[in-house]
């Protein structure tokens, strides 16, 4: 690949810009399966009305008894309609994680810009509802809970908009 005399890479066109892209993924997802960690991809996109979309994706390796589980799971505001056709939508679907402790379950959410009493919390058996508003964004996720919870059994907190919700027997 050229280079400028500043040292900065000029962007690659055609078939060497892909192939790097390509070598570029690649070394990220070996590096994912060797460390047991995670990998977020986020695309932003403004519409000509000047609403805001985002787009990511959460992958997720596990480790240690989980270390053959890939977890791949969307995030954002940006979906597809009926006709294929990418639409900004007006809820938002958190980034979400679900940790298995030995005493506990805990769920984070990240939800820029939520307060706690912005937040509503409903569960129904191991299907957990977590909706937040504070205008203009509004966020609905459910959460596949490792076994069922009352209401009685979660305690949770909000902080810089990064929810956690305790969960225990």
């Amino acid at each position: 690949m050229k280079t400028k005399r500043d040292g900065a890479k000029e962007t690659a066109s055609g078939f060497e810009g892909i192939m790097s892209g390509i070598v570029n993924l690649v070394e990220k997802l070996n590096e994912l399966a060797q460390t047991g960690n995670e990998l977020q991809l986020l695309k932003e996109r403004t519409t000509d009305a000047g609403i805001r979309g985002v787009y990511g994706i959460n992958i997720k390796v596990g480790l240690g008894q989980d270390k053959d589980r890939v977890s791949v799971e969307p995030f954002g505001n940006i979906r597809k309609d009926k006709s294929g056709h990418a639409v900004v939508q007006e809820v938002i679907e958190p980034i979400v994680d679900v940790f298995e402790e030995t005493d506990h379950t805990l769920v984070v959410a990240e939800m820029p810009g939520v307060s706690l009493e912005d937040v509503r919390l409903d569960v129904q058996d191991d299907v957990l509802t977590i909706v937040a508003e504070h205008r203009p964004k509004k966020y609905i996720k459910e959460v596949l809970l490792p076994r069922p919870y009352t209401r009685d059994q979660m305690q949770f907190g909000c902080n810089n908009g990064i929810l956690e919700i305790k969960c225990t027997d």
